[in-house]
């Protein structure tokens, strides 16, 4: 599984990759964590607003900061 944060190193983006790493420990995920903070490379997954999480390429949550608990629950259904 690919997580990655994409936001341009805002304290919102830098919260949400803390947020994302604590969660994928606390579900003892195998999963790769990554930071894209290209703008370019922001808006070619369709992402307007940041911090956005994208899982497999997909994007999962764009413009908001989730809790660890919430992406916990997004890395379960994924």
């Amino acid at each position: 599984m690919k997580v990655q944060i994409l936001g341009t190193g805002c304290a919102k983006c830098r919260q949400l990759y803390a947020n994302a790493d604590q969660a994928i420990k606390a579900a003892g995920l195998d999963a790769e964590l990554e930071k894209v903070e290209k703008i370019q490379e922001i808006l070619a997954f369709g992402v307007m607003a940041t911090p956005a999480l994208a899982v497999d390429g997909k994007v999962k949550s764009a413009g908001r900061l989730l809790s660890a608990d919430e992406i916990k629950r997004i890395l379960g259904a994924a």
